[in-house]
């Protein structure tokens, strides 16, 4: 049993010393994966209507209005096999097909979209709200990310995952990755079948901030790398700035290791750990259970915090920081500044799609950490 003891002039200072992640190393078993498949806490009370477009732009109240069509047109019987009709599919003439209201001069339409937009647009809530939004059961939609997905396949097994997602109604994949050839020809395996199965297909990816006006060049990769099911998917272009920061104060400068080891102990449910160390741990542990590592966390303190190594530590932490953001955990930082983690190198390379998604959520979460500083 913890208790604290109180100090004149500040808050209680908690007894009970903080976690430490690098002592933890969870076992997730494959049923589990399967299982949360669904919307991040984060995510679980968004919808269509508590998105909230930019006035400014235009394409963000479209895609509310063409995915709540999408929705609504998924509450037919599921469909299964590549010879399936209009009828079949649960479409009519007033079927989620009908995307601007206008009817598709070919007879069989997308059974997919793709959301391609930059960093902080609110895809992923879009993507969130259509998974709540489709009339199904939750044992029939499932929700992940691209590197869940692959992780997915590695538990199970290819012909295993097959048949575990083909009885579903929707498959959403958040942050479609296409810098790792052999995970995307894999996943765009997988989708092939899980189409013929008749499930239907929603999916995101971002471009760089420097590029959201030069012809959705996101799209155009994602429908070239999976050409056989291009055919599947209507892209759908989300322009904005990151709301993430839109109208917000800077993210607080890093803390000194004094203040981020007063502010775990002060914090009970947090952690605290020396930033190198973590970053050794995180080698150890499967990326898959990284969210497993992070349950229950009431916020994650890091003292030392320098530019990562190498490539492979980087894209360990890219994991890491989704799964935090995921699960809103503030992230109380000494050292470099988060937008400092990775070399000019890394950002100009094959993954910099993945570092700018990092440091746009760590730095929300460096902002919501301020408050422990505070208590």
């Amino acid at each position: 049993m913890s208790s604290s003891t109180a100090v004149p002039g500040q808050s209680p200072i908690a007894e009970t010393a903080p976690l430490s992640l690098c002592a933890l190393e969870p076992h997730v078993p494959a049923d589990r994966l399967v299982a949360e498949m669904v919307p991040p806490p984060r995510f679980d009370s968004v919808r269509f209507d508590t998105y909230v477009p930019d006035p400014d732009q235009p394409s963000q109240v479209e895609a509310v209005e063409v995915l709540s069509g999408f929705a609504a047109g998924l509450g037919g019987a599921h469909a299964s096999g590549s010879g399936r009709s209009r009828k079949a599919r649960g479409a009519s003439s007033e079927g989620w097909w009908r995307f601007g209201n206008k009817k598709p001069s070919a007879p069989a339409a997308p059974l997919g979209v793709y959301l391609d937009g930059g960093y902080g647009v609110g895809k992923t809530h879009l993507l969130a709200s259509l998974w709540h939004a489709t009339p199904a059961e939750s044992s029939l939609k499932a929700f992940g990310t691209f590197v869940e997905l692959t992780n997915l396949v590695g538990a199970l097994g290819f012909q295993q995952t097959v048949r575990t997602l083909s009885g579903h109604r929707l498959l959403c994949i958040d942050e479609f990755e296409l810098d790792d050839p052999g995970d995307t020809v894999l996943v765009s395996s997988l989708l092939s079948r899980l189409v013929e199965a008749g499930v239907a297909l929603a999916a995101t990816s971002n471009t760089l901030p420097g590029k959201l006006g030069e012809g959705r060049f996101a799209a155009a990769d994602f429908l070239r790398e999976i050409q056989g099911l291009s055919a599947h998917f209507r892209p759908l272009r989300i322009d904005g700035e990151d709301y993430r920061h839109r109208g917000l104060p800077e993210a607080p400068a890093p803390y000194s290791d004094g203040q981020v080891t007063k502010a775990a102990y002060a914090t009970g449910g947090a952690s605290l750990d020396d930033f190198p160390s973590l970053l050794d741990h995180l080698a150890r542990v499967h990326p898959s259970r990284y969210g497993a590592l992070t349950d229950g966390l009431r916020a994650v303190c890091l003292t030392g915090v320098q530019p990562v190594p190498d490539q492979s530590t980087a894209l360990r932490l890219v994991v890491l920081a989704d799964r935090l953001y995921d699960r809103e955990v503030p992230v109380l930082a000494s050292g470099v500044p988060f937008d400092r983690l990775f070399s000019d190198d890394m950002l100009n390379g094959g993954y910099r799609k993945k570092y700018f998604r990092a440091i746009s959520r760590l730095t929300a979460l460096a902002r919501d950490a301020k408050a422990l500083v505070a208590q």
